[in-house]
């Protein structure tokens, strides 16, 4: 695994104890076998198959596991890369970043701070022009949209 163990953020500092806390089994429980896939096992949903890929509703991005907000449609941008892309998350404390050296590469997964369930990954420097130069590529199964009202 590389340099960092799975309980440390990209930052190398101690991962924070989830405040949602279930057992596998309420997980299963919880979530459709793909959610459970994406979000409990740090699955990655075939690309261009989720349904917020294209989409540009407006309003709040939850984690699909435990309904903590995530990410923003204004924030949202189509980056053609098969799954939903932001360029930052709601709030800086919504998500943990952790590096992830699984499948010979280094990344930057992407999980939700309240529940750590896996949302995708972070990239950067790949020059979409967003203001911060990030692309925050998650997957749709992970995530529910809760369009503004009006």
């Amino acid at each position: 695994m590389g340099l960092f163990s799975r309980n440390t953020t990209a930052s190398g500092s101690e991962l924070p104890a989830p405040k949602v806390q279930k057992s596998d089994e309420e997980w299963r429980a919880q979530l459709s076998p793909a959610e459970y896939q994406v979000l409990r096992k740090a699955g990655t949903e075939r690309p261009f198959t989720g349904e917020y890929t294209d989409t540009t509703t407006t309003g709040v991005y939850r984690c699909r596991a435990c309904g903590a907000e995530l990410f923003r449609s204004d924030s949202k941008f189509a980056s053609h890369c098969g799954w939903p892309s932001f360029f930052t998350p709601l709030a800086g404390d919504a998500v943990i970043e952790r590096v992830d050296s699984s499948l010979g590469m280094t990344r930057t997964e992407v999980l939700c701070a309240n529940c750590h369930g896996h949302l995708g990954h972070v990239f950067e420097g790949e020059g979409y022009g967003t203001p911060t130069d990030l692309r925050y590529c998650i997957n749709s199964v992970s995530l529910t949209l809760e369009p503004a009202e009006g």
